[in-house]
């Protein structure tokens, strides 16, 4: 089964800039599929997870978290309806953050950040190293999102849900 790389914090802002096309072409030989802007890919041949980090860490021009995950862990999510409490919606982004290391048990889901008042941060659900949740568009919801890695104890990244579905047609067309 294929792999699915996910860099933290790479074309945002104007920081930790590359071409995520440009990176793929440089390691064609694993088969890398880009999926967007943000730094995710899907790695159609066969290779370790321990030397497909190196490659990609030789390759970058920065630093950065790179997560990686097994093609079936994306199906399995995408089989599972998470979200049938939180239908689309323009004020609502469903989303997946990808833990660099599975947490300890100890964290209570679901939960909601800030814990009182209005929610802006929801979390519905964890599979292992994948924490599943739905934003509110707001202006202080990239503060909350920001306190999952000291939440959960491990670095994470985030994607959309609909990145999500997209790297699952990926893998499902291999």
């Amino acid at each position: 089964m294929a792999l699915v790389v996910l860099l933290r914090g790479v074309n945002v802002g104007g920081h930790r800039t590359f071409r995520p096309a440009e990176l793929a072409r440089r390691l064609e030989h694993l088969g890398l599929v880009n999926i967007g802007a943000a730094g995710t890919f899907v790695v159609r041949k066969h290779v370790s997870p321990t030397a497909l980090r190196a490659e990609l860490a030789e390759e970058l021009p920065f630093q950065t978290e790179i997560m990686i995950c097994r093609g079936r862990e994306v199906l399995d999510l995408i089989s599972r309806n998470y979200f049938t409490e939180y239908p689309e919606r323009p004020d609502l982004v469903r989303f997946v953050s990808v833990l660099h290391q599975a947490p300890p048990t100890g964290l209570s889901i679901p939960f909601s950040l800030p814990p009182a008042g209005r929610w802006l941060v929801r979390i519905v659900a964890r599979e292992k190293r994948m924490v599943l949740g739905v934003y509110r568009r707001h202006m202080k919801t990239i503060g909350h999102l920001g306190k999952l890695d000291r939440l959960f104890g491990s670095p994470v990244t985030t994607r959309n849900w609909n990145t999500i579905t997209a790297i699952a047609k990926t893998l499902e067309a291999l």
